[in-house]
C-alpha cells in the first residue's frame, strides 16, 4: 500500500495538533520557580518581535516539544508563548530546552 506523499505534511500535522492537545489536557503546564529564575539578579532581555523556536514543556509531567516565540531570556532560562488551538500557553524553560527556528531556504 502506498503513502500519500502528496497531503503526508498535512497530515503529520494534524496528528502533532492532536498528540499536543492530549498532552495539554493531561495536566497543567509548568513553568520554572522564581527561585530557579532569579529574575532579581539576573539581567531580563525582552524582544520586541519574538523569534520562533522550539521548546519543550511539560504539561502534568508530559514532555513534548511546541513550536513558540521566545519573548524573553536570561542567561539560564527563557520565556515562551505557544497556542494549543485557540489556548495561548506562556511559560519559563531552561535555555537548553530552547532551540531556535531555522529560516526555510
Amino acid at each position: 500500500m502506498g503513502t500519500n506523499r502528496r497531503y503526508a505534511r498535512q497530515l503529520n500535522g494534524r496528528m502533532d495538533d492532536r498528540i499536543l492537545e492530549r498532552t495539554a489536557a493531561s495536566g497543567p503546564l509548568e513553568t520554572l520557580l522564581a527561585a530557579e529564575l532569579q529574575l532579581d539578579r539576573l539581567a531580563v532581555t525582552t524582544d520586541p518581535q519574538p523569534a520562533p523556536v522550539r521548546a519543550w514543556v511539560r504539561f502534568g509531567g508530559v514532555p513534548i516539544e511546541v513550536d513558540a516565540e521566545a519573548c524573553m531570556w536570561t542567561a539560564r532560562a527563557v520565556a515562551i508563548r505557544f497556542r494549543v488551538g485557540a489556548k495561548e500557553f506562556r511559560t519559563w524553560v531552561w535555555s537548553s530546552a530552547v532551540s531556535p527556528v531555522e529560516a526555510a531556504p
